[in-house]
């Protein structure tokens, strides 16, 4: 019964792993978000990373990603359509895992 065991445990501490993984790069993309929004609002470099962590703390009010949307929508007024939102949600999804992946 020990090999089961064994397997369960690597299996566990597998999806720990994975679930943690999801997390930073969903928090990384958040930020970058975040820097890339207020770029587009002409703020300063304080205040980028003021707002890039209000990004990443939006995220935090419900499951997915329409949360962050939202806020970048709704915060950007008018300076970005969905589809741009949205487009740049996921080209910097994939910068983001690239950058946490490099991190390990």
């Amino acid at each position: 019964m020990s090999g089961f065991d064994d397997r369960a445990d690597a299996f566990e501490k597998k999806f720990a792993h994975d679930a943690d993984l999801q997390f930073k790069v969903g928090a990384r993309r958040n930020k970058l978000l975040g820097l890339w929004a207020a770029g587009l609002m002409g703020k300063s470099a304080d205040e980028a990373d003021a707002y890039a962590k209000e990004v990443v703390k939006a995220d935090f009010e419900e499951a997915g990603d329409e949360d962050v949307y939202r806020k970048v929508s709704a915060d950007l007024d008018g300076k970005a359509d969905e589809a741009t939102i949205r487009a740049q949600m996921t080209v910097l999804m994939a910068e983001a895992k690239t950058q946490v992946m490099s991190d390990i």
